[in-house]
């Protein structure tokens, strides 16, 4: 094979060419992987070949080093790490060779170096990689091109590599980063590598940070930066101060009044959008942080402790300067603007938002007078800033003191929803959601209420982008005008609301829009379904006819979808009704846990028929359906109870077949708390079906290919089925206990936050099935104990070890913690004094 022919191919139009040059170079890989990744890094680092068949030998070879996938970047470097030494050796020589040769926007080999040192450092491997980037950074007679690649690579090695791995390189890193952001750096291209390095490396900096001399010396380079003339530089630069705010709020103090809010305001302000977007994502992330400092201090009053970190109200300083700035922002958009796109306007819209949440009454003044001012203005862009700029600031004052303002203007906002301009259509419905979710007092009134749900109703057939925002509207109005009707202390549900009169018609609307022909934009399906959900969850009693009307009209749907033969079509139109079934489900769901269990029980015949009908159709294979699907028949279940015994055996072979779908571990956990509902339900009578379940729960949890994230579920899923068959459970229990013992001793990596997740959710998991066995076994309450409980006394001390390891362990949750106590109740209630022994 002509490597560099095949190389050259791959960027062939002829179709024929390109797949025969893919399948050569698959087949060469398949045959001898080392001698294929040898080859494709001789072709990269020879600089005599094409810049096609260099590029493309790029690409192959990093394709073989990383990928996108967790599991498959991690095969990849094991395989990497399990070649002859000097296979690596020959290729780390070429790729480091190649830093610097490579055609410009072509650039493979940083990466590829980075993708390597990303296997090889943790493993205390390539020691020599890091010194000989830095050499090439700082070493006089390096070329532009060495320079700039050389720190590419210092920037992707601290992407990929956990901080951990790099601390002993930290000051050498920063080193050769700070020298290649200096202003007195000729090359703007050495610049923006650094700056990108730098990016890159700040969360291995701590301890740089933490030292005032060193601190000083960092801040001043990235400010610096900020003012370079290259502009892409001032965005990285900006980036680096949003990345610093968030990782050393603590340490800023010194910095924000001399140099950081006059840099980011003038930020703001810039006419180049890239430059405009980092400036305000800067004072969003000082909102962020400084919310998360107001939550903490409120954490420790409440624990009787001082907080680690307290606020320094920077944002509540700056307000005066930063709104007038936001707000400027807000009117200047173009009517071309994609709705989808990320502009300075959109987030300046976030911004206030955050900015309300931080200042809480201290933002209106200093917003509520453009508003007045503008929403009236002649100039569209105006109005839609006013708009939206109402919309953005709702959230943090107190509603008490916005009612007043928001009602003056609140029938100006209604006639808004016919504006010329679709934009501000747009922005008017999203704001009268917004006014629904904050200050419903400003709706919910005789003088707005009627013309609002008119305007609402009329908006539903305006451009999706509109309709979707009305959709939204409605969940927000149904909800708070459910939660300010009068209802008793007893009931959920008001006896009648001020919806009553409309809900009829607002239901009617909102199912005719979830089948327009365009309902497929702006997500307006979606939304349409559940603006419905929401209204029928919110629903008060005197709208039980209408919920009940829905619930066939809604069955129907979903018998018509079924229907259609989809088995043929592409992949696209498949999907779309896999997604319109799904829909359908989410909204039963709604609909079956509103009525009451004798209609819920009048139903269940068909819905189960339909539901059957979903696991064998086409669209019914897809993972998203099945989890629906499921969890629709759990919603049923808890409507009629033990009466769903009379479905097992036709629903059973689908329970375990979705049980079985280890591809798509969300339909399996789904499955898997169907399991426990259905146990809660049928109680004794889950009996005969209980040897098959059993089966498949503990079969997954042998399985080592299944994901993690099931465990639990299943472990808590066998508490359940303990306790719905009591002492029936003994068959299992030898096993079961074994199981058990085996998941309570797990150990992880305490660093690891997402570990120390799944081990609490595993450690709850196995409390949870104690609990389901020991009352099990025990009997019925008020009944005599029962003897086999006894079966349980020997493994009783164990478990007491458990719970006193689980409470002693820092990181256990409150959960853990009550269902340490709820089990240590259930234990003294099966073996009385006797525990005192344990």
């Amino acid at each position: 094979m002509d490597l560099t022919q095949v190389l050259e191919a791959t960027n062939s139009p002829d179709t024929v060419q390109l797949q025969e040059a893919l399948r050569q170079l698959e087949q060469a890989a398949q045959l001898n992987l080392p001698v294929f990744l040898t080859m494709l890094s001789n072709e990269l680092a020879d600089c005599g070949k094409s810049d096609v068949a260099r590029v493309a030998a790029g690409l192959q070879l990093k394709n073989y080093l990383t990928s996108k996938d967790t599991d498959r970047k991690y095969q990849l470097q094991q395989a990497w790490l399990g070649f002859e030494q000097p296979v690596r050796q020959h290729v780390k020589a070429m790729v480091l060779q190649t830093l610097g040769t490579e055609p410009r926007g072509h650039r493979a080999a940083a990466q590829c170096v980075a993708y390597i040192g990303s296997a090889e450092i943790p493993c205390n491997q390539w020691p020599d990689l890091i010194p000989a980037l830095l050499y090439n950074v700082t070493n006089p007679p390096s070329t532009e091109s060495v320079k700039e690649a050389s720190l590419e690579a210092i920037g992707y090695i601290c992407e990929e590599i956990d901080p951990r791995h790099l601390a002993t390189y930290a000051n050498e890193i920063l080193t050769a980063i700070v020298q290649g952001m200096r202003k007195e750096e000729p090359s703007n291209l050495v610049r923006l590598a650094a700056t990108k390095a730098m990016l890159n490396s700040l969360e291995f900096t701590k301890a740089n940070f933490e030292k005032e001399s060193e601190r000083h010396f960092i801040m001043q380079v990235v400010c610096e930066a900020t003012q370079c003339n290259f502009g892409e530089v001032q965005v990285v630069a900006l980036q680096n101060l949003v990345k610093i705010m968030s990782l050393y709020y603590q340490y800023m103090e010194a910095y924000m009044g001399p140099a950081l809010f006059a840099i980011t305001l003038e930020a703001m302000k810039s006419n180049v959008d890239a430059i405009a977007l980092q400036g305000i994502e800067f004072w969003s992330t000082v909102c962020d942080e400084e919310q998360d400092l107001a939550i903490e201090v409120q954490e420790a009053m409440e624990a009787g402790r001082a907080p680690e970190q307290t606020s320094k109200f920077y944002v509540k300083g700056a307000l005066q300067y930063l709104a007038p700035v936001l707000l400027q922002r807000l009117m200047m958009q173009d009517e071309c603007d994609d709705e989808d796109d990320w502009n300075p306007s959109k987030a300046a819209g976030v911004c206030l938002s955050l900015m309300s949440v931080c200042c809480e009454n201290d933002i209106v003044p200093f917003t509520m007078p453009f508003i007045k001012q503008h929403i009236v203005s002649v100039d569209w862009k105006a109005r839609d800033a006013a708009v939206m700029a109402l919309g953005s600031i709702l959230e943090g004052p107190d509603p008490s003191c916005l009612v007043s303002d928001v009602s003056q203007v609140m029938e100006t906002l209604i006639s808004i929803m016919h504006d010329e301009m679709v934009q501000v259509r747009d922005s008017a419905a999203w704001t009268i959601g917004r006014v629904c979710e904050c200050v419903p007092l400003a709706v919910l009134n005789d003088q707005f209420l009627l013309p609002l749900l008119q305007a609402l109703v009329e908006a539903l057939q305006e451009e999706p982008r509109v309709a979707t925002n009305v959709c939204w509207a409605f969940s927000s109005l149904g909800e708070a005008a459910h939660e300010n009707a009068p209802v008793s202390d007893d009931e959920d549900d008001p006896d009648t609301y001020c919806l009553s009169s409309s809900f009829e018609v607002i239901v009617s609307k909102l199912i005719e829009t979830t089948d327009r022909q365009d309902a497929g934009n702006s997500n307006l399906r979606s939304a349409a379904f559940e603006a419905l959900m929401d209204l029928i969850k919110y629903s008060a009693k005197d709208c039980y006819s209408v919920v009940q009307k829905t619930t066939l009209h809604m069955m129907g749907k979903l018998q018509q979808v079924l229907q259609l033969d989809v088995g043929a079509a592409d992949g696209a139109i498949k999907q779309q009704v896999a997604d319109v079934e799904s829909l359908l489900c989410a909204t039963l769901q709604s609909l079956i846990r509103k009525v009451t269990s004798q209609d819920a029980l009048s139903i269940a015949d068909t819905v189960m028929t339909a539901l059957l009908m979903m696991f064998t159709s086409a669209s019914g294979q897809i993972g998203g359906v099945q989890e629906d699907a499921i969890m629709t028949v759990s919603v049923l279940v808890e409507a009629i109870k033990g009466e769903f015994v009379k479905y097992m055996e036709a629903f059973g072979p689908y329970l375990k077949m979705t049980l079985k779908n280890f591809s798509d571990y969300q339909v399996c956990i789904a499955s898997v708390g169907l399991v426990g509902d259905i146990c809660r339900a049928l109680q004794i009578k889950v009996l005969p079906y209980c040897d098959d379940i059993m089966q498949i729960l503990l079969e997954i949890l042998s399985n080592n290919a299944v994901h993690r994230s099931v465990k639990p579920h299943i472990l808590s899923a066998i508490g359940d089925v303990a306790l719905s068959i009591g002492p029936q459970f003994k068959k299992y229990l030898d096993i079961v206990l074994k199981i058990l013992m085996q998941a309570s001793q797990l150990q992880v990596d305490k660093t690891d936050f997402d570990m120390v997740d799944y081990l609490n959710e595993l450690r709850e998991g196995c409390l949870e099935a104690y609990t389901g066995i020991v009352q099990g076994l025990k009997g019925e309450e008020g009944q005599p104990i029962s003897p086999d409980v006894k079966l349980l006394w020997p493994h009783t001390q164990y478990i007491v070890n458990f719970i006193d390891f689980v409470c002693k362990d820092g990181d256990h949750t409150e959960s853990i913690v009550a269902c340490c106590a709820g089990l240590i109740g259930d234990l003294c209630a099966a073996f009385g004094k006797n525990m005192t022994q344990s």
